[in-house]
């Protein structure tokens, strides 16, 4: 509702000149899913994301497995002993969790390779998009990728298939 209401919004500022403006739009979606480095970089962060998934699950298989142990030897164990087990435990669970992190998170090394990956394709696609509104003298061009921020678009206004070429790519 609330891109229903902003995309009235900026249609409404623009409605005193919209008759001398053209408007376009493009599907990134589209877009990317027809450029095969796209593709390729998108099987490889797969790839990368799962070897990290199992290996995080592998860990706290074994945490799952030291805290059972624990459980079952408890009451044979000594204040000492208890205490020793249970740093044990939540290092090791801390350890697990800093690496989820590291390969997950916000900054992490999953978050890197695709900036490494991704970006430049997404770069270029912006140029090619930049390009075409300038050479077709549009004043705005959408994403309908983006969601509900557009209700209805006509297909002859669709620019895909040239930021497509622009990129060098056929659909």
């Amino acid at each position: 509702m609330k891109k229903l209401f902003i995309s009235a919004l900026v249609l409404s500022l623009f409605a005193g000149s919209a008759l001398a403006q053209k408007f376009a739009f493009v599907d990134t979606d589209y877009i990317l899913q027809n450029i095969p480095s796209y593709n390729a970089a998108q099987e490889e962060l797969d790839k990368i994301s799962q070897t990290w998934e199992t290996e995080i699950a592998a860990e706290y298989e074994e945490i799952d497995k030291m805290y059972k142990t624990y459980q079952s030897e408890r009451v044979l164990l000594t204040d000492e002993m208890k205490k020793k087990r249970e740093e044990e435990i939540m290092n090791r669970e801390r350890a697990v969790k800093e690496l989820q992190s590291k390969y997950f998170g916000p900054e992490g090394d999953l978050s890197k390779k695709r900036q490494e990956l991704v970006k430049p394709i997404q770069d270029a696609l912006y140029k090619a998009v930049k390009e075409l509104s300038a050479e077709g003298s549009y004043a705005i061009i959408f994403d309908t990728a983006s969601g509900a921020s557009i209700l209805y678009s006509n297909p002859r206004y669709d620019l895909s298939d040239e930021v497509l070429k622009k990129l060098g790519y056929k659909n």
